[in-house]
């Protein structure tokens, strides 16, 4: 069984929390940051926690994934995703990985702020890993062994001035601006008998109550446990750090052809980008100031349940 932990504010402190339906029953000690909460807890421990009790309507969630840690990415690891940017998923032979500025964490029903020089404003659901304890050489991960390196699972979503990314070829700017990554609400713990279960999880993700992307975590490209290997041969990692796993199909991005991609390589910068920008001005999907943009991630069964993310597009101030 999955175990449902919560970080939030109550009463001007911030404590973990086992959440179960509309209740709170808080996890005593005091964990600063999401690495000494995931050294810390045991899961036996926490399944048999009973009262005291919070009501949920009395406190503040906060992002599960505290600012200290690392925010990794891949991108482009769903099949589909990768036809309809004109990539051949059996070719592929590479993992695309970027990071995100820790600075971008906020809260899963946070607001998202569209700054002012971004037109082309995305979306990118995606399951998050939390680690479980560090990685600091070359390791090997398998199925068998996921588990000791993985603690649990949130979701993530992965905003992107496209207008930034692609143009100026920056993934971190693009995709770090303050509320770009909201994290959560809930950080699912998983274990040996669990963790399969990263391996058929369902992604849905609507704006204004239309669904934009829906996909099943069988369609990953790399599992989680090749990316860890190979990441492990380039990185440290600690415990709490956070690796997003890849978007499904269905961004507002409008991604050409192969064959148009290689005409635009021979055209002159200046034009190659007014020519994308007039193409993804008539993206009706990129989101707009009042948006509601709501994600979830759960089993088929409801077994698994990461909760649902809720965040509003607000201006710049």
């Amino acid at each position: 069984m999955t175990v449902n932990v919560v970080r939030y504010q109550y009463q001007e402190a911030v404590y973990w929390g086992v959440i179960r339906g509309d209740a709170i029953t808080p996890v005593p000690g005091d964990y600063v940051t999401t690495q000494e909460f995931i050294e810390q807890i045991d899961l036996a421990e926490l399944r048999a926690l009973s009262d005291p009790v919070v009501a949920l309507s009395d406190v503040r969630l906060l992002s599960p994934i505290t600012r200290n840690q690392q925010f990794v990415c891949q991108g482009a690891n769903y099949r589909q995703h990768m036809i309809e940017s004109g990539m051949d998923p059996d070719a592929k032979d590479f993992n695309m990985i970027f990071t995100k500025a820790q600075s971008c964490i906020v809260p899963a029903d946070s607001d998202v702020i569209k700054p002012r020089i971004v037109d082309f404003l995305d979306y990118e659901i995606e399951l998050g890993l939390v680690l479980k304890k560090g990685i600091h050489s070359p390791i090997t991960v398998n199925e068998n062994n996921l588990y000791e390196y993985v603690a649990g699972i949130v979701i993530v979503n992965d905003y992107s001035a496209r207008d930034i990314q692609i143009p100026e070829m920056q993934f971190y700017k693009g995709k770090s601006f303050r509320t770009f990554g909201p994290v959560g609400p809930y950080l699912t713990l998983l274990d040996k008998d669990t963790i399969g279960a990263i391996k058929d999880l369902k992604l849905r993700l609507t704006v204004n109550g239309d669904v934009r992307q829906q996909d099943s975590t069988a369609n990953l490209v790399f599992s989680p446990a090749e990316t860890l290997t190979e990441l492990s041969e380039v990185q440290d990692f600690l415990p709490g750090d956070l690796l997003a796993t890849g978007t499904p199909a269905g961004c507002a991005l409008a991604i050409p052809s192969p064959v148009k991609q290689r005409i635009a390589a021979l055209l002159p910068e200046s034009t190659k980008w007014k020519l994308f920008k007039k193409v993804q001005s008539k993206r009706s999907q990129y989101l707009k100031v009042g948006d509601l943009v709501e994600a979830s991630i759960r089993s088929a069964d409801g077994s698994v349940d990461l909760g649902v993310q809720r965040n509003r597009i607000v201006d710049e101030d």
